[in-house]
């Protein structure tokens, strides 16, 4: 039963991303004409040092199966130290979900320039797959 409640199903992932790499990366990726899955929703965000955990909590609670943060390279954060304070942020609260019981993979941060456009459509398509496995968030309400 297990395998038929994953056959079809497209997870539902938001991507916070920071405004001047990640989001760069995407908006790259998408000049370049690169093929990302259609089932992340970006948010810009100034940095990802921004980034509150209650953003991510709010995520799941309206419905994402996964939410991946996408900031600087580490040692380059136009903000000085604001993706070292997001990379700690995720690993709390990934530390949190597995308390919970939700899984603290459907939670990851990926850093990357604003000239990887092709290492943001991988992180992405990792991602999705990642959410596959795992199957539709147990916060997800059903969809009647």
């Amino acid at each position: 039963m297990e395998a038929e409640k994953r056959n079809g199903f497209e997870p539902k992932i938001v991507a916070f991303c920071c405004h001047y790499c990640a989001y760069a990366a995407a908006d790259l990726a998408g000049s370049l004409r690169l093929q990302y899955p259609t089932n992340i929703r970006i948010v810009k965000i100034p940095c990802s040092g921004r980034l509150d955990g209650q953003h991510v909590l709010d995520a799941f609670e309206e419905g994402a199966d996964g939410v991946m943060v996408a900031g600087c390279l580490e040692g380059d954060c136009h903000f000085q130290t604001g993706n070292l304070h997001a990379k700690r942020r995720v690993r709390w609260l990934q530390g949190l979900f597995k308390e919970i019981g939700l899984d603290g993979e459907r939670l990851q941060m990926y850093n990357m320039s604003s000239a990887m456009g092709g290492e943001f459509v991988e992180a992405t398509t990792e991602m999705t797959e990642r959410i596959k496995e795992l199957g539709p968030s147990p916060l997800r309400k059903s969809e009647e």
